[in-house]
């Protein structure tokens, strides 16, 4: 399996992008010029957003359909899971993420972790204290 990163453009916070995401139903299209060559490792993976310069949160990776114009919609689900907090450096349109080096979500061994609000655990995992 294989991830993909991208940058949660306009967002000024977890919470923006969570609110975002999930105000667009239960599956969201990001439109984008090309399809991944490896777009059958993809699906069922994850699509990890960055924000801040740091993977915060990832959404489901469901499919990838032809849209207007020769382009494609990478596929997600309306749901943004939050992760630990990882640097990643901004760049344009996705890059493939292996999984190996794809950070945990953010309740996954870290106790109470999921009942704290999104700005503050990522503040937290970004510390190195959950």
């Amino acid at each position: 399996m294989l991830h993909l990163t991208k940058v949660a453009f306009g967002c000024s916070s977890l919470e923006d992008l969570c609110a975002r995401i999930e105000a667009r139903g239960d599956l969201v299209r990001l439109t984008t010029r090309y399809r991944p060559k490896r777009h059958d490792e993809i699906i069922g993976g994850s699509l990890f957003w960055i924000l801040k310069h740091k993977l915060v949160g990832r959404s489901e990776i469901v499919r990838f359909d032809e849209a207007d114009g020769g382009r494609t919609d990478i596929v997600v689900r309306a749901r943004v899971i939050a992760t630990v907090a990882q640097p990643k450096r901004a760049h344009q349109g996705w890059r493939y993420l292996e999984v190996v080096n794809a950070p945990r979500d953010l309740g996954d061994g870290a106790e109470g972790a999921d009942d704290l609000p999104a700005a503050l655990a990522g503040e937290l995992a970004a510390m190195g204290l959950i």
